[in-house]
This record gives C-alpha cells, structure tokens and sequence, in this order.
C-alpha cells in the first residue's frame, strides 16, 4: 500500500469538458464555475481590516540580511488600511494618475506592500521593477524601457543604492521618494520626499474621493514581463484581473478557506508569482505573509531556513532551485522538516521545472516527518493572465504535469507546426500592452483568446482528467538540416535533470546543421561544492579541474548513449565560462535563460563548437562507442 497523502481540501480544476471542433481545434473548460469575487483589490484589504483588523497581515525581520533577522515587525489589516490611506494621500498630493504612475525600486518589504496597498486605494497604478535592473544591471537599459513605457511621475526606492539608476535614467522632473534619506543622498536634485513624511500624512476627502472612482476596469498596476524574447512588455493589470484569478486559485486551493494561510516568501513583487499570486494569496484569504529575507541561493538559503524554522506555513511557494535547496538541508537538518511539514497543505513551484529526483525527495521526507506525503501542485500562469490558467491540484502529479482549466478559463489547443500551442481566455486576461497597440493585436487571436507561444500535449489522450504536459516553447523549436523537427523544452529538462545538481540550463544548438550541440550553463556554486574547492574559486579554475571534466563528459556520454535520433541526441557539448549576460538580455531577473539571446549573441561561439575538435578545453565530446 502506497504512502497516503495528507488529506487537504481541493476543486476548480478536478474535471473539465472538451469540445473538439472540425478544424483540429480543442476547447478545454473546468466544470465548475467560477463564484463571485469583489471589484477592487482596495475592497479586499477593507474587508479584512472590518473582519480581522488584529490579525498580522505582513511582517519583516527588523534586520534584514542578519544572521539574527532581527525581531518580527508585523502590519496588521486595520493598520494596513490606514497606512494605505495615508500614502494614497501623498500619492494624491504628488498628482500622480495612470499617465504618470508610481514606480518602485525596492527588494520586498513594508513600505513596498504599503505603496502597492496605497496606489490600489486611490487609483493610482504602479510598477514594481525589479531590482536587479537597478543593482546588477550595468547600462540600465531594461530600466530605461521601463521609465520610457510607463512614464512615472514618482520613484520610491528603497535606499541610496538605487540613486545611481534614477539619475540615469528618470526625466528631472520625477518625484523621489526614500526609505532611508541619508545626509549625502543625490538624487540630481530632483524633489526629494521620505516614506515616513508620506506614511504621516493627513487624510482628506480626496481618498475617499478618488477610491470611489475606481472600479474593476481600473489598473491596478503595470506589471512588465521578464523580457525573455525581446524588451519586457508593460502588462497592463486590472483589479478585474487580479481579484478574478484569485477567486479561481481559492476555489483550486480549497483548503484556503479552512484557515487564514500563513506564508513565509521571498519571490519577489516585480514578478507575477511573488507580485500576483503570492502576495494575492495572502490578502485574498486574510493570511499572513511573513517576508523571507533569504534567496534559493548557497549563501542566502541559510535565512530562508531560519524564517522556516520559526514559522511553520501552511502552503509554501518557491522556484525549484529554492526546493532543492531546502531538500538538501532537511537531509541533516530535522528541525527545519519537523518546522516545515508541521502544519503544510501543499507545495508548488513556478518560474522552471521541478526534477522529478527533487520531487520524490520532497515526498520521503514528509513521510519521515509526518508519515504523509504532502501534495506537489503545479500548473500554468503567466504575466498576462494574473497568473494562473491551469492546476494540477489531484495526487497524480509528476514532473512537466500541468492540469486542468482553473474556473472562469477557457482553454484553446491550437495545432501549430506539428504541436498544439495553449491559449486562454478569461476575466484573469489582460486588455492588452501599455502603449503598445500593436503588440497587443498580435497577442490575441481572432476569437479573443491570448496566444501564449507554449506547447502542451495530453498526459493521456484516453483519459483527458489526468491533464495537460508542458510540451515546450513553440519559438524555441527548430528544424536539422535534414527537415527533422527538434523540440528543446523537453530535451533541456532531460540535460537539467542528468547535469543535476552542476547543470542550471542548457541552451540548445542546431539550426539548419546535421546534428545538435548543447551550450551547458553550469550552476557554479554547486560545482564548487562537487569540486570541494571554496565558492570564489574563478569559473576558469574551477570547471578545468579534473572532477569537474570527469562530471561533463559522464553527462555528456549519458546524454549520447540516451538519444534515439538526431533530433534528441546531443552530438557536441560546451561548457560556458562567461555567464549569461543580463544586459544582453541572455538571462532574465528571474535567472531563467533567453534561449534565441544567448544563441545570437554568441553566434561565433557555436560556430567554433561545430568546427572544434576535443583539443578545446571547454568542448565536450561524447564517447559514441
């Protein structure tokens, strides 16, 4: 008998219908409908601050970035509200408006949840940007886009840091408002404000006012995609959108009406999982969110442990680095699994695929602490849709398992160059891109339906309730020389998954040649740890040491030995030393890698790894005997 799972409450995408129509086209819509949701985002927090204005809503350390953390500085709801109101204020007074918006320039904390609270209470959009367009980011010019899209009329930004980026790239007569206003801050002599000047001001009919002419259609925000493919794009988010998709995650998520979830997250508001899902998650079902100061990183997954330890969630969000992480510290650590599987209803990953060895892993140790498995969900979202589209909420799931439709979705399957391309449609759907109207008209089809550019295939064509399986990126696909058909997402999962744990991403070569390369980006801090050499050790250094040579040509003669056919076979292999760039656009924010970005602008790179020879100490070769 098979370990059983523990028993939590879930629905909206258990069952769906399927319509198939003349043309090869299929209509996939959940069998239960989607419920009533509020308006406006401001009408969500109201009513929590009404029903449980004591209970936290947010906290964070008070000495982030620590080894301590520092005490918890808790928000409630009632005091969000009045915070919200009083910034909204502020926001007013700057004459702020959807033509000249707010934008933030800070990591997650309590004055970035009081400034999104504040604007969705006014009117006022926002964006969140992210701040490694401003911290890491070289030349600003995701930035820039940014500024030059939006066209904001006040920058909050966190601290100094960021002052550099606003001179660079904010018109002089932006409005900067900063969380800690050092002596010798230089903001170009822009007009200068604090947060806490902002946070004391005084309330004025205009709050009410203004919150009265919001409505549904009202932006809620500007939320830009991560700009895998080309420039981020400006996504314009509704409160429609957001209060919708997170009506439809609650009645996916059950159980979220059993108890108030209690949350411990770091994925950062720039992005839709953090920004939308999560956050929303929290403030939708009167939760708590306590902020993590840590990162799925070596070094900063030693906070996000701490956080766990303390606090105990009930559902627990991460990228799959960040799981395999905290997979590897319960293998000694039994206070951090007794902690995290004390009271959790589930995991899910977004942002990459969870390695089916992680996954398993996940499972053997809420049995160990609990004698349960706790359930895996996954599902499909994206920037344009607030996010979520479908859930695998059942127990059935696996790695690359997608599900069924949320409620309130309907879901096209598009035959598209031998695949099926997934659309949707629904009140979580975007209007459209800012200022860009012919972006716009190219994002949907002739029936409505946003074109997402993903392919997905059915688990079983026999038996449609197992769902849907990721089936890869459409553009990223590519043709052999001999007309035969490549499909790159499930191969880079296959290289990720056999590179484990010193493979981050694979970038795969071939256009138009006889047989495929793979540009391998290793995950150098885990190499510096399966190397045993310390974690500064140069990226040259390190992967030309023997153990590290002995790794990739094990992985490239597994990846040889696995492959049926040109198409799947992996005939040269090169280790790249020079990260992905992030101003070039290789990489994005989220570490996720731009597939058509690095191939272009190393087009000399693949070149010489189609006319190298083994004598290149970074090319790989698989023994095919």
């Amino acid at each position: 008998m098979s370990t059983p799972f523990r028993p939590v409450a879930v629905g909206g995408a258990l069952e769906a219908t399927l319509d198939t129509r003349a043309d090869g086209v299929r209509v996939l819509c959940s069998t239960e409908p989607l419920h009533w949701f509020p308006g406006r985002v401001s009408d969500v927090l109201s009513k929590w601050a009404d029903e449980a204005p004591d209970r936290t809503f947010i906290a964070q350390r008070s000495q982030p970035g620590t080894a301590s953390g520092g005490e918890w500085i808790r928000v409630s709801y009632a005091e969000m509200r009045e915070r919200a109101q009083r910034v909204g204020q502020a926001l007013l007074d700057a004459g702020l408006s959807v033509e000249r918006p707010l934008a933030i320039l800070s990591d997650n904390d309590l004055a970035h949840a009081t400034l999104m609270m504040a604007a969705n209470w006014v009117g006022v959009p926002y964006v969140s940007v992210s701040a490694a367009y401003s911290l890491i980011s070289t030349d600003f010019g995701k930035l820039r886009h940014i500024f030059n899209t939006v066209t904001p009329g006040m920058v909050y930004a966190s601290d100094a840091r960021f002052a550099k980026a606003i001179n660079a790239v904010a018109a002089p007569d932006v409005t900067v408002m900063l969380g800690d206003v050092g002596t010798d801050t230089d903001v170009g002599g822009r007009t200068l404000w604090s947060f806490e000047h902002a946070l004391a001001t005084a309330i004025t009919p205009a709050v009410d006012a203004a919150r009265n002419a919001t409505g549904p259609d009202t932006i809620s925000k500007f939320l830009f995609t991560s700009g895998s493919t080309k420039l981020p794009k400006a996504v314009i988010t509704t409160h429609r959108m957001l209060c919708a998709n997170q009506q439809m995650i609650h009645q996916c998520m059950a159980f979220l009406r059993d108890e108030p979830p209690v949350m411990v997250d770091w994925l950062p508001w720039s992005h839709t999982f953090g920004g939308n899902h999560n956050f929303g998650i929290a403030l939708y079902n009167g939760g708590t969110l306590y902020i993590d100061d840590g990162k799925p990183t070596p070094k900063g997954i030693a906070a996000t442990i701490r956080n766990l330890k303390e606090i105990s969630p009930t559902v627990y969000f991460n990228v799959p680095k960040g799981l395999e992480e905290i997979a590897n510290a319960m293998d000694e650590d039994d206070a951090l699994r007794r902690s995290l599987f004390a009271r959790l209803n589930t995991f899910m990953f977004a942002a990459a695929g969870l390695s089916q060895a992680v996954w398993d892993r996940l499972d053997a140790h809420g049995v160990i602490a609990t004698g349960e498995r706790v359930r895996i969900m996954t599902g499909l979202g994206m920037t344009e849709t607030a996010p979520s589209c479908l859930f695998l909420v059942d127990t059935h799931a696996r790695s690359g398992y997608l599900g069924l439709p949320v409620p309130g979705v309907e879901v096209k399957l598009v035959p598209t160059e031998g695949k099926q391309e997934i659309r949707f449609r629904g009140p979580n759907v975007m209007p459209g891109y800012w200022r860009s109207p012919e972006q716009t008209a190219a994002a949907f089809d002739e029936d409505g339906f946003y074109c997402t550019g993903d392919a997905v295939r059915f688990v079983d064509e026999a038996d449609i309730g197992l769902g849907l399986f990721f089936d890869g990126r459409i553009a990223e696909d590519f043709k052999l020389s001999t007309g035969t058909f490549v499909s790159v997402g499930p191969l880079r999962a296959k290289i990720i998954a056999a590179g484990d744990p010193c493979v981050q991403d694979a970038v795969i070569a071939g256009l138009n040649r006889d047989e495929l390369a793979a540009l391998i980006v290793p995950r150098l801090g885990d190499c510096a740890k399966f190397a045993g050499v310390p974690p500064d050790t140069p990226a040259p250094e390190l992967l030309h040491r023997p153990v590290m040579r002995a790794f990739f040509q094990r992985l490239a003669d597994q990846l040889w030995a696995a492959g049926t056919g040109s198409a799947n076979r992996v005939a040269r292999m090169h280790v790249l030393v020079e990260p992905p760039s992030i101003d070039k656009g290789e990489i994005t924010d989220k570490g996720t890698i731009n597939q058509r970005a690095v191939l272009t602008h190393r087009e000399a790179l693949v070149e010489a790894i189609y006319e190298g020879t083994a004598a290149d100490p970074w090319l790989i070769l698989p023994n095919k005997g």
